[in-house]
């Protein structure tokens, strides 16, 4: 980890610092694509609320941590440090949401009501059947990412 920093150049290792060292490298925004999966969809959210990449990746995404916690929670608490449902209408690049229908574990109303508020979703991934964390198992899920990544990003 130290030698990462000392690479960088930046005090602390976070979504938006990595951002900022892509940057400092020389990538461009537009040859990045931001994936989360699972909890992981917060930081990406977030980093993709605030940077341009070429497209956002959201793999069984959760709209906030009160929500998986508390279904019927219709509002955002100041104390719930996971919005996606409040920053995704921020995200300027395309989103592909990918999420299983029988997800044991964030259920898929988050999936649908994520894609309702991005500006730019792309056809979603709905996988029927598939649960929390095996929706990579089924054969659609690779060829919705080539798709979307080879076909659906150079026209965009």
């Amino acid at each position: 980890m130290q030698q990462y920093r000392q690479w960088c150049s930046v005090p602390k290792v976070d979504s938006s610092s990595s951002a900022d060292c892509l940057l400092q490298y020389g990538i461009r925004p537009e040859s990045v694509i931001i994936y989360g999966q699972s909890i992981g969809t917060v930081p990406s959210v977030d980093l993709a609320s605030r940077y341009e990449s070429a497209a956002v990746i959201l793999h069984s995404p959760l709209t906030s941590g009160m929500r998986v916690a508390f279904p019927d929670t219709k509002k955002t608490y100041c104390f719930d440090a996971f919005p996606n449902i409040d920053k995704i209408s921020k995200v300027t690049s395309p989103v592909l949401l990918i999420h299983g229908t029988e997800d044991e574990v964030i259920d898929f109303s988050h999936g649908l009501a994520l894609y309702e508020r991005c500006q730019h979703p792309v056809e979603p991934l709905w996988v029927e059947g598939a649960g929390h964390n095996d929706v990579e198992l089924y054969g659609q899920y690779l060829e919705r990412l080539k798709q979307f990544v080879a076909h659906e990003l150079v026209n965009v």
